[in-house]
């Protein structure tokens, strides 16, 4: 099924990838290339000399959190005071909608980032107040789109950006310089980058063209950085230098939990820390906010998992008062666990379920669930997820419908890990090999790590390691090769002596100056 590799074999591979080659800086394309970025540019121009009251309106995310954080920077950077706000998850919904308006009468100028695509209710509330609204966002175009000054949206028919798949602080990155050109002002533009790479790799943006120049460079850069945010953080997890993974598996959980478990002001505070004392303080407060999140998410993980109908083709869960910031994360383990899309419902007690859901393989959640409509009250996403609520009483109606759709849609599930790139054995595995995989980072949507599968294999070793032994370490040998490997966030028992096949990713090991190969372990199928 799958293929020996070779290194010669597996460059081949990992290059097809870049069909249009590395980018460099040198390559991004002009800020006018965007429809309205000119027009957005003078009129926010316009206001500065005007001295106007300037709002910026984000996101709870990672991707509007570090889009606010460069806006705020910025103006700060030319000594011009705004405003900000984040809408709270809880209170306000998601972006610019009717909730915020209140907040921002008084306003002259308002610039979303990372949303307002879809607000057009919000937008008219504005025009009446009199406040003259600048979208930016980068989300699919409803058939309506909001009345406003101008659109920065590269999802547009009539925008000539070329890239379609960028994310909200890559647009906030290009109005800055956009800004910077008109006003003819010298700031560097690298520090925004540092916080635009964070956004890329947190919004799951393809690491590929555009994407992938901006996130190396973004990832040097941070790697000098001054910012305090980044000093702490680093003095924190207990590393020299960051990569793209510690971006998406421990930065980006810390600036999420902020708006998942109170508000996402907390993660912009932090990012803008002006010195590392209070840098430090507000890393330990998102810090908490994490193992709150991790421990919720884990408590009802649990619940979900025991309530699954094995027959559903679509997982869906309801529970009541499940924490509506976890409940997407839940939804997303759920779906690796079972390997099935799954939605997970929380009812408020007044009989309101809200929830999300997270897609897997080739399924085209959005698609199946647009076809229920007529059960939810409110709905949004996209093919790999949603966001929705309906009453109670339309659950069962719902979850009926939801599986004659996807039994419609004829999807085929994947026997085939698409990002495992071939067979390897034990004795193949080297420093050579690390480096080929290392030549192609960063890696992340669009550019997976390769993920090789190793045959026969005994396991000589399996223990658990972790504060609560939710990982576990092994030692596994094939053909008297012995290679480490470390599974994580598994409850699973395996027996010494066992015969496996084991998918997993290489990666290297560095430990008190020594530098060692193991295997990041994805999946152990038991073969006798």
């Amino acid at each position: 099924m799958y293929p020996s590799l070779t290194l010669q074999a597996l460059e081949t591979l990992l290059q097809n990838r870049f069909k249009e080659g590395f980018l460099s800086l040198k390559g991004l394309p002009n800020p006018s290339t965007f429809k309205d970025m000119d027009k957005a540019t003078e009129r926010i121009v316009q206001a500065i000399h005007n001295k106007e009251k300037i709002t910026i309106i984000g996101d709870y995310d990672v991707d509007g959190v570090t889009s606010t954080t460069l806006m705020k920077l910025f103006f700060e950077e030319i000594d011009y005071p705004i405003e900000w706000i984040i809408p709270n998850r809880f209170k306000d919904g998601y972006g610019l909608s009717a909730n915020i308006i209140p907040r921002i009468i008084g306003t002259d100028l308002a610039i979303t980032v990372d949303n307002g695509i879809s607000a057009v209710y919000a937008a008219k509330l504005c025009k009446e107040q009199g406040i003259e609204l600048i979208i930016t966002d980068h989300h699919l175009l409803a058939p309506e789109v909001p009345e406003c000054y101008a659109i920065i949206d590269q999802k547009q028919e009539e925008c000539n950006f070329p890239y379609s798949d960028v994310c909200g602080a890559q647009i906030a990155w290009y109005l800055i310089a956009s800004l910077k050109n008109a006003m003819k002002i010298k700031i560097n533009m690298m520090p925004y980058m540092e916080l635009t790479a964070i956004a890329i790799i947190a919004d799951m943006m393809p690491l590929q063209h555009i994407n992938r120049a901006m996130v190396n460079a973004g990832i040097e850069a941070l790697n000098k950085s001054r910012r305090p945010a980044i000093k702490a953080f680093l003095e924190h997890s207990q590393k020299e230098a960051l990569n793209a993974e510690d971006i998406g598996f421990f930065l980006a959980p810390l600036l999420n939990s902020a708006g998942r478990m109170d508000d996402a002001k907390y993660a912009v505070e932090f990012l803008a820390s002006t010195n590392i004392y209070d840098a430090r303080v507000r890393l330990g407060r998102l810090v908490d906010f994490n193992n709150a999140r991790k421990a919720t998410e884990q408590e009802i993980t649990t619940k979900v998992l025991a309530q699954v109908n094995f027959e559903d083709e679509v997982i869906v869960v309801a529970g009541k008062e499940w924490h509506e910031g976890v409940v997407g994360i839940v939804a997303a383990r759920v779906a690796r666990h079972h390997e099935k899309p799954c939605i997970v419902l929380s009812n408020n007690g007044e009989g309101l379920l809200k929830g999300s859901g997270r897609s897997f393989g080739e399924c085209d959640l959005f698609a199946i669930t647009n076809s229920c409509r007529s059960h939810l009250e409110k709905f949004g996403g996209h093919q790999a997820a949603i966001g929705l609520s309906l009453y109670s009483e339309s659950l069962e109606a719902f979850k009926k419908q939801l599986q004659i759709n996807y039994a419609e849609g004829n999807y085929i599930k994947e026997e085939v890990d698409p990002d495992i790139v071939g067979k390897l054995h034990f004795k193949d595995i080297s420093f050579e090999l690390t480096k080929l995989v290392q030549k192609y980072q960063p890696y992340g949507q669009g550019n997976p790590t390769p993920k090789f599968i190793s045959k026969n294999v005994e396991i000589l070793q399996a223990d658990t390691m972790g504060k609560e032994g939710e990982h576990l370490r092994f030692s596994f040998s094939q053909e008297g090769i012995v290679m480490v490997g470390v599974q994580f966030k598994t409850r699973e028992v395996y027996e010494v002596g066992s015969k496996v096949d084991v998918v997993y990713t290489v990666n290297e090991n560095h430990f008190r100056g020594n530098i060692t190969l193991q295997l990041i372990v994805n999946k152990i199928m038991i073969t006798y």
